[in-house]
């Protein structure tokens, strides 16, 4: 039984060889594709206009860094390029984090621009000459954003055209009320320093709803942090306690497969928290 489970095992690897040199090479360039077009357009969503081609140089710097780091401290090559793989797939995660920030951020910043915005209008300005006026008293990303509609329609973009871009780089509900009541109001007319009010007061009730919904939803969220880092953890400490025996889970083919196995329930209980927890508002 132990030759046949040794056998297979090595099939097992022999085969995890040769496909990962034979589809590892179109991988990399295919990810390599897709991490510079992603980061082009999102590094514009945030007016950074870096280099593409310099950042995935220095992400795969960063790989080769971790994959030694990992192997000197651990001494296992699985480990390392299981951190190696993190490491080439963090920018993306960052930049996915990043954009979320910085569109609740934005619909944060909202509800006083409406109010503000509605003031002038009843102090009779117009549209574009509210925006134009407060623009520079607001911060980022809100006076980017619109800032960004108003040089668009100098360039000659209509009004309307420029607002659907504004969604397009920030689609959340409160710009779909903003951007609607403002197409309304160009289009059929209206009271629109009222609306603009009452947008304002549902988008900040919809705001401390979603905080409200965040405290309470806290505890979960922590539960899966801590889920994920107690493993590794004990793991940590039970290797300095008897690495002898922690050895065989990181130096044979049946440890691997208990990692490999402790790794699938562990990003799978990680997603089904965040299931229950994402309340959506």
């Amino acid at each position: 039984m132990t030759a046949v489970f040794l056998m297979g095992s090595l099939v097992a690897g022999a085969t995890g060889i040769w496909l990962m040199q034979r589809w590892l090479p179109l991988w990399l360039t295919e990810y390599r594709k897709v991490f510079t077009d992603t980061a082009h357009h999102r590094l514009g969503e945030f007016f950074l206009f870096l280099d593409p081609s310099g950042l995935w140089r220095v992400n795969l710097f960063c790989c080769g860094g971790t994959f030694l780091l990992m192997v000197l401290l651990s001494g296992s090559p699985a480990i390392a390029f299981a951190g190696a793989a993190i490491m080439l797939a963090a920018p993306r995660w960052v930049l996915r984090f990043l954009r979320r920030r910085r569109r609740e951020q934005f619909e944060e910043q909202l509800p006083d621009m409406l109010l503000a915005m509605s003031g002038a209008l009843q102090a009779g300005s117009s549209i574009q000459s509210a925006l134009r006026h407060l623009i520079p008293d607001t911060p980022a990303p809100l006076s980017q954003e619109f800032g960004l509609v108003l040089r668009e329609q100098r360039m000659g973009v209509p009004f309307a055209q420029a607002l659907l871009h504004l969604y397009d780089r920030m689609p959340c509900e409160g710009t779909g009320l903003v951007v609607s009541s403002l197409n309304i109001a160009l289009h059929n007319g209206g009271n629109l320093a009222e609306t603009l009010e009452r947008v304002a007061t549902t988008i900040r009730a919809r705001t401390r709803l979603k905080a409200r919904v965040a405290a309470l939803t806290a505890q979960g969220r922590l539960q899966a942090w801590i889920m994920v880092c107690l493993p590794l953890a004990l793991a940590i400490v039970l290797n300095q306690l008897d690495p002898h025996t922690m050895a065989l889970l990181w130096h044979s083919s049946i440890g691997w497969i208990v990692l490999a196995v402790v790794a699938v329930l562990e990003v799978t209980g990680i997603l089904l928290i965040r299931r229950i927890v994402d309340i959506q508002v």
